[in-house]
Order: structure tokens, then sequence, then C-alpha cells
């Protein structure tokens, strides 16, 4: 039995595991009920003097041990809850362990698991030692071969990773497969999976003219729904091949989609195993946010065979290296993607879009983690839980402090830099450090004299820096100076020092450039060349830099790209923000700039409704959002996210108390007024980006001009314009695909109460109930709904298509509610709701009740009402006996206890 409270494990008591473990052989009895597994490890000592060998287990039942061909009786071992601790004399050593695991009673999904009538394994971080004893970490990295006997009927297939060397029939309809991994992983890239699957397949050649057969396994039926996802695997392939120079490895690559998986996908080696819903697609059943997510995930996970699996973390605190630099990856994979035929203008458009995608991710999941009592830096310091450390910091921050790299040295230098790292460490277990040593390699020679030493206080340091901007101008020698001063606040644990320690500065690549008075872009001579955005490599705590030749006092345009994960203070009026967001050449800082508008209109409205004042729109701003909404020379994708508000998670960040209803009632009068005043060209917006009757495609281009004019309908619907209802209504009928289908049937479910609204969300529910993933968007409609409240989530919580064990259906419907329906969930009831959801996905599924237990992270920051509202309820959380361990770590942090 698992104790209440974790031992917290610390960065720096590392300690390598005293034996190597060249190979492993594993053989698989599988049955739903009750899995034997005969594990036969071969051992290396990797001391001088004996050392015991301690092996992790799980809710095992052992079986028997064979040492060195001797059996063991229990006196010669030590058997206790998580650990088997066997003591070899000198030399190598085999040990043969027989256990047996139950897979149908595991509802945790980590391990050896049931989805519908299939087996899959789920081993990172810690699943494997669920499977069989074993040294359970990432260092220990050894050659697999594994052998597979089930029923034939009921498990048609079976599959693990690498390649298949046998497969035949055994009596009494038995039959069984081998498979050997030619690569050294560790146990957690391990992976199984049986059952009756549909297979879709192509071959490819790679780079080097060597055959591979790609293959998309998904439950049987459904095998219309993967053409995009082998579509997406092949270009995964090849866009590493051309931008990175790594070809696949291996001779096959496969993917199965699972029903019941805890997170979006998982990288084991060359047998991936997808959450569906990053699988199966098609214009009826997906909508074109879901065909972009499929690419990225597909593209995450197969880079990851190179970032991750080639090379790997050497112990969990590491975990960054792999995930922030497979972000980093896959965000460029998806990029590059979206501007693929394009040219000029739309692939920059394209690009950016991306650029804007992320950097939302990031401040409305990161910047508060950031702030909160869970912040770490993205190398974390200590954990209780490694599966708590799945966060936003190690992979969206992460990606930023790769992409920083990146910038600092160029393409070319990332490149060089990234082969160093695969020269030095092709086939091992490794560190942060040495990631940032090779890039610091290529920094070094273009930059002589200078290294990578403040660099890597990013990977030691919480919290989200922030960089004063000042710019000061002198006419009569046309000089124009900017001083940046960074300031890192102390956040988490750190407040618990009286005085907080100081924290040394960081190295920030800071882009900038500079526009004149009517909006032209003004050239800037640094270091002898002349440039339009340059890079400020900012490295103390404050450092000013003159530019001279500038003819006029120019308008900064800062943090161009978002080049650093910093949030930037600087003094700029309303008119200065009006002509970046109408003429900025960079497309992030023109959207950054409207966005900023956005926000200070947003929080006076905030202000005044709490004041009791008369609430009103400057017409300036009403004027910013038409000229962008009539700019013929931006792209329809753009435009969608440039008039697009502030989301209400992002603006309640910004408000001191923290005022959720005053966020909902300011974003809901803004966007009514913005529909009102611009009602015409919306209406116009709308008709010119409504289907054309060509076939769906989920191309940049078309997806572009869907989400605009979903937008124009979010806003005429906003607005109460007579013509919304009934072009939403008509929409949701008439769509020819799911985009447009969801886009008119959202913009009914939260800005209108009527009859038809009800009709059309039942008519969904008919025409979709049999399909597992529509259905989970039928459930999120409602739970985001602002009408939505906690007596509906539960009367949706009783429908016979809910299930609380699958982690897809909790997250479409109590997930979203209580992290994205603020009307809905800020109440005393909203709380109490949340804590009874966390303690009973606690009983079912630990790592799933845990992330539902960071929603309310930064409770301490609302006004005093739901401040203590949310204590009680995180206390009853704390209180509940029995509490896993995932949990009571969140809730203790939570509570500073």
């Amino acid at each position: 039995m698992r104790t209440d409270t974790a031992p917290t494990i610390s960065r720096h008591d590392y300690q390598p595991y005293p034996y190597r473990l060249p190979q492993v052989l594993l053989d698989f009895e599988l049955n739903p009920a009750q899995t034997r597994v005969r594990a036969q490890l071969h051992f290396e000592p990797a001391t001088p003097e004996p050392q015991p060998l301690v092996l992790n287990g799980q809710d095992l039942q052992l079986e028997s041990i064979v040492l060195n061909g001797i059996a063991l009786g229990p006196d010669q071992y030590r058997l206790q809850d998580e650990t088997l601790t066997v003591f070899p004399g000198a030399g190598p050593v085999t040990l043969e362990i027989v256990s047996v695991c139950q897979p149908q009673q595991n509802s945790s999904l980590m391990g050896l698991y049931v989805s519908g009538d299939q087996l899959f394994t789920q081993c990172e971080a810690e699943g494997f030692r669920r499977i069989s004893w074993f040294p359970d970490r990432p260092d220990v990295m050894a050659r697999y071969r594994v052998r597979m006997r089930a029923d034939k009927q009921r498990y048609p297939l079976l599959l693990s990773n690498g390649n298949l060397l046998e497969q035949r029939d055994l009596p009494d309809g038995m039959h069984e497969a081998v498979w050997e991994d030619p690569h050294p992983k560790p146990s957690y890239l391990f992976a199984l999976v049986a059952g009756d699957f549909d297979c879709r397949e192509q071959t490819i050649q790679t780079r080097s003219g060597r055959p591979a057969l790609l293959q998309v396994y998904s439950d049987i039926g459904t095998k219309n729904k993967t053409e995009w996802a082998l579509d997406c695997l092949d270009r995964s392939v090849k866009w590493d091949e051309d931008r990175f120079g790594l070809e696949l490895d291996l001779d096959r690559f496969m993917i199965v989609a699972a029903r019941d998986f805890n997170m979006g996908a998982m990288e084991n080696k060359g047998l991936n195993v997808f959450n569906a819903a990053y699988v199966l697609a098609d214009a009826d059943t997906a909508t074109d946010s879901a065909y972009r997510a499929i690419e990225a995930v597909i593209g995450h996970e197969y880079f990851h065979n190179w970032t991750g699996n080639r090379v790997t973390c050497r112990d969990w605190f590491q975990l960054s290296l792999k995930e922030g630099l497979t972000v980093f990856r896959d965000q460029e994979f998806s990029a590059d993607m979206l501007a693929q035929g394009l040219s000029g203008p739309e692939a920059a458009s394209a690009r950016a879009v991306k650029r804007i995608d992320d950097v939302s991710t990031l401040r409305v999941a990161q910047f508060p983690e950031d702030a909160g009592p869970m912040a770490h830096p993205i190398r974390p310091e200590s954990y209780q839980e490694i599966g708590n450390f799945y966060t936003a910091t190690v992979y969206e921050k992460g990606a930023e402090v790769i992409r920083m790299q990146h910038t600092l040295l160029g393409e070319e230098g990332f490149q060089a830099g990234l082969a160093e790292y695969f020269r030095r460490h092709d086939g091992a277990a490794v560190t942060c450090d040495d990631f940032v040593s090779a890039m610091e390699t290529v920094y070094s020679r273009q930059n002589p004299g200078k290294n990578f030493d403040i660099f890597r206080r990013w990977y030691s340091q919480a919290g989200t820096p922030r960089v004063q901007a000042r710019l000061s101008y002198d006419a009569d020698s046309q000089t124009c100076a900017i001083t940046l001063r960074q300031h890192n606040a102390a956040v988490g644990i750190e407040k618990l020092s009286n005085p907080p320690l100081p924290k040394p500065p960081l190295h920030i690549p800071f882009a900038m450039g500079l526009l004149g008075q009517a909006g032209q872009p003004l050239a800037i001579t640094h270091e002898g060349a002349v440039h339009d955005t340059i890079l400020l490599e900012l490295c103390q705590e404050e450092q000013t830099w003159t530019f001279t030749h500038i003819p006029e006092r120019p308008v900064p345009s800062l943090l161009r790209h978002f080049s650093a994960p910093v949030i930037v203070d600087v003094d700029r009026s309303d008119a200065d923000l009006t002509l970046l967001a109408q003429h900025d050449t960079d497309p992030f800082a023109r959207w950054e700039a409207g966005q900023e508008l956005a926000t200070r209109q947003l929080l006076a409205l905030v202000k005044s409704f709490s004041d009791g004042a008369q609430a009103g729109i400057d017409p300036h701003f009403v004027d910013t959002w038409r000229s962008l909404l009539d700019d013929t020379t931006l792209t329809a994708a753009y435009k969608a996210r440039v008039l697009s508000l502030p989301s209400q998670k992002e603006l309640l960040e910004k408000t001191a108390p923290m005022n959720p209803l005053g966020v909902v009632q300011a974003s809901r009068f803004l966007r009514a007024e913005l529909g009102k005043a611009l009602a015409g060209q919306w209406l116009d917006t709308y008709r010119a980006a409504s289907d054309t009757g060509a076939p769906y495609q989920p191309d940049p281009l078309s997806s572009g001009r869907r989400a605009l004019k979903n937008l124009a309908l979010a806003y005429l619907m906003a607005a109460g314009h007579p013509q919304a209802e009934a072009l939403a209504l008509d929409q949701y009928y008439s769509a020819r695909n799911m985009t447009d289908r969801m886009g008119g049937l959202s913009a009914l479910v939260h800005y209108s109460s009527s009859a038809e609204c009800a009709e059309a969300l039942d008519h969904f529910y008919e025409q979709w109930q049999h399909d597992a993933l529509v259905m989970d968007k039928w459930f999120t409609l409602q739970a985001v709904a602002p009408s939505t409240s906690v007596d509906k989530v539960r009367a949706l919580m009783v429908h016979p298509a809910f299930s609380l064990r699958n982690p897809n259906r909790a997250r479409a419907l109590i997930f979203q509610f209580c992290l994205n329906n603020l009307e809905g969930i800020h109440h005393p009831e909203g709380y109490a709701f949340w804590a009874e959801q966390v303690l009973a996905l606690d009983q079912i599924n630990p790592e799933i009740a845990a992330r539902l237990a960071r929603a309310f992270d930064n409770w301490a920051r609302f006004g005093a009402p739901q401040r203590d509202a949310l204590r009680q309820a995180l206390e009853r959380i704390r209180q509940q006996a029995g509490l896993s361990r995932n949990v009571s770590e969140i809730i203790s942090k939570a509570l500073n206890i």
C-alpha cells in the first residue's frame, strides 16, 4: 500500500544505477484478468564492489525469482511495498522474475491496461513498474526482446517496439509474436498493444534510399478516418530529414489509437500509442483545429524518435531536455506546414498565426503557473510525484528556452549545435547541461570571448521575468536610446524566504524595431549594419543601447516574434499602440499591440462595472478594429487572430484581486459593442468568407476563411443582430464540414436561449451519438456555455454517454466547466463541485485527478468571498483519507503546507 505522503526527491541526490542492463527478455501470457510476465534481466556490474539490486514494482503479485539459475526463497530477497531487493555476488547477474498484473482492474491507465476490447501499455514516467519488477528509471537503457502469447480470436494483432521477428499459431486457439528493438531504450519507452484493429499503411523511402513501413492502427470501422494521420506521419518523416537531417532509424514505424488514454500520445520507440482524438479525422467529424492538432501531435511524437529516444533523459529532472526541445521542433514543423506552398506576406502571415497561437497558450497556461504555488524552473529541483511535473513550464516554457537558443545562434548555428549534441550523446541518457554545452560551442565560436554561463540560469530560475523598457530621443543629434531593465520576482516556495533571495540576471534575447510617426519602418544602424529588426542581448540587470541617424521620434516595436518568454513593461500611449496595430511590419508585434489596446479597454470596463459607473468604449479603439477588419493586405487566418479579444483567462490574471465575474461581464459587453459598431463589416466579412461549394480541405487558406467567418458570426450573435440567429441556424443545418457545423452551433449555445438552439443541440446528439470523439465536442459545448450551472453539469454527468472513467469524456465536461467556464464555476457551489470531482477522480485515476486539482492554484489572488470558499474546498480535499500522492502534492503546495 502506498503511503499518503510521498518522499521529496531532490535533483542533487542523483546517483547512477550500480548495474548496466544490456539485454532484457520479456515473455507475456496476455489475459485481461491476469497477465503473467516473465522477465529475464542480464545485468553487468558498474561498480567494483558488489551492490544490492533494487527493482521497482507496483500492484504486482510476485510468483518466483531465479538468480543465476538458482530459485530464491522469501528469506533470500527483500520485498517491500514498492521495491524488490536482491543481493547478488560479484560479476554478471542473470535474474529471472515471474509476476502477475491485472490489466482489467487498472483504472489508472498506467502500466498494462484494458481499453475497450484491447490491451495497451503506458510506461512514462513510472508505468513499467506496474508490468514487472524492474529498475524503472530513464538512465537504465537496454535492448528488448519481447514474446507475447494470447488468444488469437480476441487479440489477433500483437505489437511491440522494433522489428517483428516471428509470429506463429499455437494449440488451443492461441498464437504468439516475437519483437526485437535494435536500439537500447529505457523502460519508459517500452510498449505493447494487443487487439483487433484496422490498419492503414504505406511504404516510404528514407533519404538514404532505405524502405520503411508506416502504419496507423485504429478501431475496426475507423480506417476511413486515418488518412490524414498517415499523411501527417509521412510529412513528419520527410520534414525531419529535410530540416534537421534526421532519418528514420527503423524498418517500421507504428501509431495505434486508443480510446482511453491519459495524455495526447506517447513516443514509445517505433510504436507510438495515441489518444484517438489525435488520430481520427474526416471532414464530417473533425474541425480545422483538430486537423492541426493531429498534425502537431503526430509530428511531436515522431520527432521524439531522435530528441527523446535516441538521446534520452538521465533522470526525470531533465524532462525538458526532451520535451522542450521536441515542442520547439513540432512548433517549427507546424509553422512550416502552414506556410507550405505560400510565399511572401502570405507565408509570413501563416507562420505568424502559429507563433501567436503558441504564445497565447504560454500566457494562458504557463504564466499563471509561474506566478503560483507550483512555480518551478524548466528543470525542477525537487518533486514528490513526477507525473505532476508534466507541466506547461517544462513543455511550453521549455520550448521558449530552446527557441531563444535558436534565436541567438541563428538557423545555421542551431543546426550545428544540434549536430554536435547528437555527435556527443547519441544512444545515451544525458542532462539539460549537456544540451546547452553543445549549443554553447557554436555560440562561443560565433561570439569569441562569450559563453552561455548566464543563459544557463533559465534552467534553474522559476518565474516570468519582467523587462522594463524606456526610450529617449534627441531630435538635435537624431539619436535614440533604449534602456532595458530586468527583474524576476520571487515565486512559489521562494516567497517563504524572508526576505526573498535576489535572483541574478538572465540572458534575454530582445528583438525590436522602430516605426516612424506615419507607421513606416525606420532603419537602425547597429554594430556596423543596417536592420529593420535588431536583436539586443540583455545580460545585465540594466543595459542601454544608442542608435544614430534616427530622423524622427520613433515608436518602438518591442519583443518582436516574442523573442523571449518575458513580460514587457513600457509606457506607450494608446496612439502609439494604434499605430503599431495598424502598421507594424512584424506580424506578431502588430497582433500584440492590438491585444494590449483591447486589454486596456477590457480592464477599464472591469473597473467601471466594479465601481458601478457608466461603461463606455473609446471610439478610437473601435476605429482600430475597423481598420484591421477592412485591411485587404491581411490574410483571413491572421485577421481571425488579430480581431479576437484576449481570452478571459488571460485577462483574469491582470486583475487584482482576480475578478472572474467582472472579466466575464467586461468581455461580453465589449464583444457586443464591437458587434454592433461594426455590424455592416462583420456581415460583409461573414458573407465573403462563406462556403464556396468547393470540397472541404484543411489547408491554411481555407481554414483561415472558416475561422474568420465563425468569428464574424460570433460578433453578430453577441450584438443581437437581427439576422444573426438565422445565419447561425442555417450554417449549422447546411454545414458540409464539422468546422462550420460547430461554428454555427457554438454561436447558438453561447448567445441564444431560444427553443431553436435547444433543438439544434438535440439534433447534433441524434446525428453523432455513436461517435465518441464528436460526443466529446457536444459535452464541451455545453460545459463552457455561459448559461451552464453546476446543476446542468450534474445532469450531463448522469447522461448515458458520460463516463468519468474515460479521460477524454472527463476532460470534455468536468475539466472544461471547471477550467473554462468562469461564470459557472466561480461560486461556492462551483468550488464544492470541483472538490467533489477531484476526489471522485482520485479513486479512479490519480494522474487525471491531479490535473483537475490544479484548476485553482492561484486561489489566494481572488477577492475575499471566492478566496474563502476556495480555501474551504482545498481543505476538504486535503483532509480526505487515502488521498493519492499526486493530488496530495498539488493541494499541499497550493495551501503552502
